[in-house]
């Protein structure tokens, strides 16, 4: 098992920036991939960046350039840094870690954009 725990959502004006945290525990040497996913009112949960265990990157275009996915491995956390923030970026952040078998996911944290 794997559990996650996000913070750092908060009420931020279109844009500014946000960090969020990820911190992971439990069995953590069976996770591969980690990302972000985010799901806003009446709309389908979606990939926002993901890290695999090599480092290599994966971003939603909507974000490729404004938001910044890391992963601390020696602190268990994974990190989302967004920049420019829109309005359209306000939602619920989900963390979610990949073993070869499962899907974990956090409670989520909000972010909301608004002036």
């Amino acid at each position: 098992q794997v559990q996650l725990v996000e913070s750092g959502g908060d009420l931020v004006q279109p844009g500014g920036s946000l960090r969020l945290s990820c911190a992971a525990s439990g069995n953590i040497f069976s996770i591969n991939h980690m990302g972000w996913y985010r799901q806003a009112p009446g709309k389908q949960r979606e990939l926002v960046a993901q890290v695999s265990s090599d480092g290599r990157t994966n971003y939603a275009d909507s974000v490729k350039g404004r938001f910044t996915i890391s992963r601390d491995n020696a602190k268990n956390t994974l990190y989302l840094q967004m920049n420019s923030l829109k309005p359209e970026d306000a939602a619920v952040y989900y963390c979610n870690a990949q073993s070869k078998m499962w899907s974990y996911w956090g409670q989520g944290t909000q972010v909301t954009v608004s002036s």
